[in-house]
């Protein structure tokens, strides 16, 4: 790791902040935020700490045209004895890395990142909020600075880090969501960027998202883009099925995003002893377990909303309403003991948690 020193310029003006009960997911942000520049042939270079403020980037900036993009998420929680945590910060950086790989973005140093990510969180740490349920989202993101119109891998990014108090990302909390199948457009096809967190995987989503939602379901279930038969992701989130006692959820492909609440869940159910397997599940092998009555529980994952249950799932002419559209046991489990984890309620067995205190945020 290379030998650098976060600057910190703190803000002369701190925001007013906000009640626990005004608080929606990523609308409010922190006084600072944490800036490392790239350019060739110098590398990764001045780190620094600054006030959270809007960026001045050349109207030819390569993001804007290009999309040449990664972003990551993960959060910071306030245990009850006062203490501030993250939750396996280390697998969001190797998948950021991962996607910085497929995006032709220069590698961060993991090590280095997550020493200034806790610097940050440290220095504002009373943004943490300590209410149920309630935890300070971390955005680290990378863009293509370069002005150039051509394309080609820009020569020059910003890594940028910026914070947000945050509550339940769904308003229907733990209760089972209405999802809808997606038959017509497509997330991602194998040997695209559905492996990568980039913008343009989310952006091919709204339209979808944008259908669905008028007629009153939470999420959309996604279809791989060539046969448009086999399971893949739940909106934004990977997604499990319980059929006979066994937790089925699909198979890495180069489409679907590796989770680290995913990788979490398979885990923890290990650890219990729960049936757990990856593999291809089409949409006709699920429905024929829901009619022999072999269909018992279905979930998503991911960091924002942990895991959310699905009541209703929906397509064409057919609607299966899942154990009886309430919460399954092993996903009110999964949710109370992973969340327990996060904010240091339960032991971790797995040693998933790391601290974030003065020592360890200044290097």
């Amino acid at each position: 790791m290379e030998e650098w020193t976060v600057e910190v310029h703190h803000s002369k003006t701190k925001k007013n902040k906000p009640k626990t009960d005004q608080l929606e997911f990523g609308r409010l942000f922190t006084d600072h935020m944490f800036i490392m520049d790239y350019s060739e042939p110098v590398g990764w270079h001045d780190p620094r700490i600054v006030p959270y403020e809007p960026l001045t980037i050349d109207p030819s900036a390569m993001t804007f045209h290009y999309g040449q993009s990664v972003f990551e998420g993960l959060k910071a929680y306030y245990t009850p004895e006062g203490d501030i945590q993250l939750f396996r910060p280390d697998k969001n950086l190797q998948r950021l890395n991962r996607s910085n790989d497929r995006l032709c973005i220069p590698p961060i140093d993991e090590a280095f990142v997550l020493d200034a990510i806790k610097q940050l969180v440290f220095l504002d740490r009373e943004w943490i909020p300590t209410s149920d349920g309630t935890s300070l989202y971390i955005r680290p993101f990378i863009i293509s600075t370069e002005p150039f119109i051509g394309v080609a891998p820009s020569h020059q990014y910003k890594l940028i880090v910026i914070l947000s108090p945050v509550g339940a990302y769904y308003k229907e909390g733990i209760n089972p969501v209405k999802i809808a199948v997606e038959n017509q457009y497509v997330r991602a096809v194998k040997g695209g960027t559905g492996e990568a967190k980039t913008g343009g995987n989310y952006a091919a989503s709204l339209k979808a998202q944008e259908l669905c939602a008028q007629k009153g379901f939470t999420q959309v279930l996604w279809l791989d883009g060539v046969e448009k038969k086999y399971i893949e992701e739940v909106g934004s989130m990977n997604v499990f099925f319980k059929v006979n006692g066994e937790v089925i959820t699909p198979e890495l492909n180069g489409s679907i995003l590796e989770g680290v609440t995913r990788n979490s869940v398979i885990q923890l159910l290990k650890h219990w002893d729960i049936p757990v397997i990856e593999k291809k599940i089409s949409l006709d092998e699920l429905h024929e377990a829901y009619v022999n009555g072999t269909l018992e529980e279905a979930f998503g994952t991911g960091t924002a909303a942990v895991i959310s249950p699905i009541g209703q799932l929906s397509w064409d002419d057919k609607d299966l309403f899942i154990n009886g559209g309430k919460t399954g046991k092993v996903a009110k489990s999964l949710y109370e003991t992973l969340t327990g984890i996060q904010y240091g309620r339960e032991h971790d067995p797995f040693g998933w948690v790391e601290k974030v205190n003065e020592t360890s945020a200044v290097k």
